[in-house]
């Protein structure tokens, strides 16, 4: 049970840990301190809920439906390029994503509705949590619950360090040019990302 655990665990962080458009958004809100409990709350969440449902053998849907792949390909890359093309925007303004002193954050729902589409919205997370992550899981029966159990705690574990992690760059961040350039790194990571799932 100790090794399905532990196991679960590496397996999750490892495919969690690549840069994509959650975690730039994770990064990004850590950084403004916005709203940043929320944020890594939604994404552990979710990361959770499709674990689970990878774990319990879900995954197997995706088969049987030979068009839901596509679909979901292209609204994720739809959405990515749409989102990129909003970082660049928020670059050539000139740091236009600081929080000016007196003016109000970005509003919760706001935050919460991006950081849901680009959770679910994005293709990879379906092939790596009800896929990867579920067949994975197989091979540690009976203790797929282990699995499953430790998959989740790395997502948790790694969104929070994320989040709260990355206050440790507000002095970096407190210069408007720095700003830009991290708008400029998270648009191209967008669509990087986006021609990724294009070009295979």
């Amino acid at each position: 049970m100790i090794e399905a655990l532990v196991a679960g665990y590496l397996v999750s962080i490892s495919l969690i840990a690549a840069i994509g458009a959650q975690n730039a958004f994770v990064l990004r809100q850590g950084i403004r301190r916005e709203h940043v409990g929320w944020v890594v709350l939604v994404c552990a969440v979710s990361d959770a809920a499709l674990i689970s449902a990878g774990v319990a053998g879900f995954g197997a849907v995706s088969q049987s439906v030979p068009w839901l792949g596509d679909a979901m390909l292209w609204a994720g890359v739809m959405f990515l390029l749409v989102y990129g093309a909003l970082r660049f925007r928020a670059a050539w303004q000139g740091g236009g994503a600081l929080v000016p002193a007196g003016r109000a954050p970005v509003a919760l729902r706001r935050v919460i509705a991006t950081c849901l589409v680009l959770t679910w919205a994005n293709p990879h997370v379906y092939l790596d949590t009800l896929v990867l992550i579920g067949a994975i899981s197989a091979q540690y029966a009976p203790h797929g619950l282990a699995f499953g159990f430790g998959a989740v705690a790395a997502s948790v574990s790694f969104f929070t360090a994320l989040g709260y992690g990355a206050r440790l760059l507000a002095p970096v961040m407190a210069r408007p040019r720095s700003w830009v350039v991290l708008e400029v790194i998270v648009g191209a990571t967008m669509w990087a990302i986006a021609a990724a799932l294009v070009f295979g």
